[in-house]
């Protein structure tokens, strides 16, 4: 069955939806089906995407592609509504990145749409709507659900009059806040009738997306609040006047993003301004007119704000599916525990920055009271085939249920494959699951019965088919978790490569969770729910209870029980049970292993050696050029000393700090002058990687690096640094400092980073395979864990922008990637890698490569650049990481018949 996969759109949450699009994409089961690519633009169009696009960070990444873009003085990238594009150039740009499709010519492409859409146009009921009046089966819920779903306050008045406990409520509309003159008047009136904290919200957005709470009784604190409702914005410009030009990106970069800021266009009364630059230059003009503000507003804005009391309990969100019988079944609920008081944006999407506990923790008369007014709301709003719903319980066991909303977020560590997996589901198995349960659904309306039951029965033959092939593929081992600063990417790199082996018709991957220490690595088979829990943590902490004997908690077996019928339909009744194995074990179970692990242990060849005693073929780089990698001191005076460009650097060394702090502190300074880059020398994924600017941040980087516990950090220290919420600092007795590589007297710099893959020529020697680098664009001094790895996150060029002239740029990019294989061969380097680098490029011609440092096992995660890399060259995902596996088990056949 062909599948339309619908993402991107027209909402605030389009590159949610992108990412989820992607994990839909690369999810679906290959033996059935048939995934077709729709993206749609934010301008309302449809596009059949060339797939390597599927694989940018971002979705401004790509569209509008980088020749129809302005060209932009500071590096911003837009959105496609910021360019005033005329209908033909729109077709033009539309035809560089796929083939523009008309609603009419759907059934030629697809057979079935699977909607990853969020937000209005994507829930809202309107694609719904056009989906059946072409005839094509889709996901989810339908017309109606879907209209109810996206309205906050049509909900609540429904769910009020259905007997749903609410809390109090009120609601501000646009008009009557920018038109009145008593604004503070209705701040008392509002705080007087829901009291404080309130929670305010912008009804028609998700992802946390315009919502704040207001703690504290402050009238400028609430004026922000409805603002950022309504995605209004005040600018202070004698403020904006003292900001350095880097400082202004940074403003501007915050304030145009589509879902912290207001986005772009906006107006400034009757102007219209639709480019980042076209701002920066606007706020200049008006700054030196000598106006001291103006105020923003989004082109698309909200038209009213909702007021809520604050519900103070535990937070939880629950799945709800159909059952063959057509009634809910609520999956068990997940306890949600921020870092913050909102479970905003980037809680809700890079791993670590929250857990999720399931079931949520409160007596088991508590859950299955959740789970009723879950199924409860399903029913009341006409919800079909799944829902997500969230909510609170208080201390008195009072429920209040909020924003059910009927697409759920679909990234690996969403609630929706999160509490699947609680029964035994993988993601790719409950893709399935949805995709035949809309089909049932869409045949009760009655429209093209016929054509949508032959397909129900085809699949339904398909899938028993497929368990009896399952039995014939290569058995993977997949390695993820460790010990360091770097575990939860490593989770999540571990999941996607899990999640793509697992969708293939070649492998059968089994989930290994790694722990213990540098002495003694533990090793555990992790069934599907612990394997997708939050973070490295969670997972951890569920392998001890299995350990100590605590049972799954009695509720799951309920709701495990209860699922069987539809688990064993789509699992064909296999399971992996949790088992601790040492690596003989390991030897048995797997043909090959992947390591998904970074930093140490990992990329420092310990695990590698006991793969090797054990003849098990692995992924990555040797033993020796692993040791070698992990240390970036030693692996830049290895370059050095072979003709590559480095950083100059300098061990800072805890014994010496210890001894004597100010003597360490003269030598440095004698060294190396303000600004310069500190980091671990042996970690990667930009943990505690600092730009330090003062002595003072210079003893406040030390004294955490050298802190005596890994115990919470010294709030003096994090103020200096500015550390994040939950922001990983690791411990360790020595760390690097590097001079601050900056442009100079060149014309063109930038920060690339750049993958590479192995193989065997015909003669047996290595052949080097170096893609296209990236351009990381950091929002901040450095780039950050988010801009890396999170989805939407980041600007990550691919390939980097060395030249607006074709020509020149392929010639800058030979030599770069000349610079990176190099590097790669000098350290030995096998399999795969990336390599991050500076490139100075001068008005000679003449091109600088820096090495900053090699990763021997790069993140895997679906939003890294690798991808976005290896798509140039032709390799999905899947294709690149089949090479991997193909080249690791060559090498091992290779070495025992030398």
């Amino acid at each position: 069955m062909r599948i339309g996969i619908f993402f991107g759109g027209q909402s605030r949450e389009r590159e949610i939806s992108f990412a989820g699009g992607r994990t839909v994409f690369d999810n679906l089961n290959k033996s059935l089906f048939e995934a077709v690519p729709i993206f749609i633009d934010s301008l309302g169009n449809f596009i059949l995407l060339n797939w390597e696009y599927l694989y940018k960070g971002t979705i401004r990444d790509f569209y509008p592609p980088a020749q129809f873009s302005p060209e932009s003085a500071h590096y911003f990238q837009i959105y496609i509504e910021s360019l005033q594009a005329s209908e033909e150039e729109l077709d033009a740009i539309m035809r560089s990145v796929g083939t523009p499709l008309q609603p009419k010519d759907f059934a030629t492409h697809f057979d079935f749409a699977f909607l990853a859409l969020h937000g209005p146009y994507g829930e809202d009921g309107n694609i719904q709507g056009l989906l059946e009046w072409y005839q094509i089966p889709y996901s989810g819920s339908g017309v109606l659900p879907s209209a109810i779903g996206i309205s906050k306050t049509i909900q609540k008045d429904l769910m009020v009059a259905a007997g749903f406990k609410s809390p109090s409520k009120t609601t501000i509309s646009r008009n009557n806040w920018l038109n009145t003159s008593i604004k503070e008047t209705i701040y008392q009136e509002i705080k007087q009738q829901i009291g404080l904290p309130m929670v305010i919200k912008s009804p028609h957005q998700g992802s946390s997306i315009g919502v704040s709470v207001l703690k504290e009784d402050n009238f400028s604190l609430f004026e922000d609040a409805i603002n950022r409702s309504l995605f209004i914005k005040s600018i202070d410009l004698t403020h904006w006047k003292s900001l350095s030009d880097s400082q202004k990106r940074s403003a501007l970069i915050t304030l145009t993003d589509i879902r912290e800021g207001i986005g772009l266009p906006a107006f400034h009364e009757k102007t219209l301004i639709h480019t980042p630059d076209a701002l920066w230059h606007y706020l200049d003009q008006a700054a030196s007119a000598g106006e001291k503000h103006i105020q923003l507003t989004s082109r698309d804005s909200e038209e009213q704000v909702l007021i809520e009391s604050f519900i103070k309990g535990k937070e939880f969100s629950c799945i709800v599916i159909q059952q063959a019988d057509d009634s809910p079944m609520a999956l068990p609920p997940t306890e949600i525990i921020k870092g913050s008081q909102l479970f905003d944006y980037r809680s809700k999407y890079l791993p670590g920055m929250s857990r999720k506990i399931t079931p949520i923790q409160v007596d088991d008369a508590s859950i299955d009271a959740i789970r009723h007014e879950c199924e409860r709301l399903f029913s009341a709003l006409h919800c079909q085939v799944y829902a997500r719903i969230d909510g609170f319980i208080t201390d008195k066991g009072d429920i209040f249920l909020n924003d059910p909303n009927t697409t759920s977020g679909m990234l690996p560590s969403s609630f929706f494959f999160h509490q699947a997996a609680e029964i035994g589901l993988t993601p790719s198995q409950f893709l399935t699951y949805i995709i035949r349960t809309s089909l049932v659904e869409r045949i009760k309306s009655g429209k093209n019965n016929t054509l949508l039951r032959q397909q129900l029965e085809k699949l339904d033959s398909q899938i028993g088919q497929m368990h009896l092939a399952n039995k014939e593929k290569n058995r993977v081992a997949v390695i993820m978790g460790g010990f360091s600063s770097e575990r939860h990417i490593s989770v999540e790199s571990g999941r996607n490569i899990f999640e793509k082996l697992s969708s293939s018709s070649k492998y059968a991957p089994i989930p290994i969770f790694l722990t213990g220490n540098e002495a003694k690595h533990e090793l555990y088979v992790l069934p599907v729910n612990i394997m997708l829990k939050d973070n490295a943590d969670d997972i951890k902490e569920k392998v001890h209870a299995q350990l100590n004997g605590q049972h799954k908690h009695p509720k799951l077996q309920e709701i495990i029980q209860q699922a069987q019928p539809l688990t064993e339909k789509y699992t064909g009744g296999s399971r992996t049970d949790f088992q601790a194995i040492d690596y003989a074990q390991l030897a048995q179970m797997c043909d090959a292993c992947f390591i998904a692990l970074h930093g140490r242990p990992g990329e420092d060849g310990a695990v590698q050696a006991e793969l090797e005693k054990h003849a098990i073929p692995y992924n990555g780089s040797g033993i020796a050029s692993s040791q070698l990698t992990i240390n970036k001191f030693d692996t830049n005076e290895l370059l050095r000393q072979n003709g590559l460009l480095v950083a100059d650097h300098f061990l800072v060394w805890e014994d010496q700090w210890r001894a004597n702090s100010q003597n360490l502190i003269a030598n440095v300074e004698a060294q190396f002058r303000y600004p310069f880059i500190v980091k671990p020398a042996d970690d990667g994924c930009s943990s505690a990687v600092k730009k330090i600017k003062t002595r003072e941040e210079f003893v406040a980087f030390t004294e955490l690096m050298f802190r005596p516990l890994e115990g919470e950090l010294s709030a003096k220290e994090v103020a200096i640094l500015q550390l994040k919420a939950n922001e990983e600092f690791p411990k360790k007795n020595f760390f690097v400092v590097e001079t601050l590589i900056e442009k100079g007297n060149a014309q063109h710099f930038m920060e690339i980073t750049g993958g590479l893959l192995t193989r065997y020529a015909a003669d047996g020697s290595l052949v080097y395979e170096v893609f296209e680098p990236s351009e990381a664009l950091a929002t901040g001094e450095v780039l950050s864990l988010e801009e890396k790895f999170l989805a939407g996150e980041g600007q990550n060029i691919t390939p980097a922008r060395f030249s607006r002239n074709e020509a020149q740029r392929a010639n800058i990019s030979a030599q770069v990637r000349a610079e990176l294989e190099k590097a790669a061969r000098v350290l030995n380097v096998e399999g795969y890698a990336r390599i991050d680098a500076f490139v100075k490029i001068y008005e000679s011609g003449k091109v600088e490569t820096y090495i900053i440092e090699v990763n021997s096992l790069p993140g895997m995660t679906p939003a890294t650049c690798i991808f976005h890399q290896t798509a140039i060259n032709g390799y999905k995902p899947y294709d690149f990481i089949d090479a991997i596996l193909d080249f690791g088990m060559k090498r091992l056949h290779k070495t025992a018949h030398v």
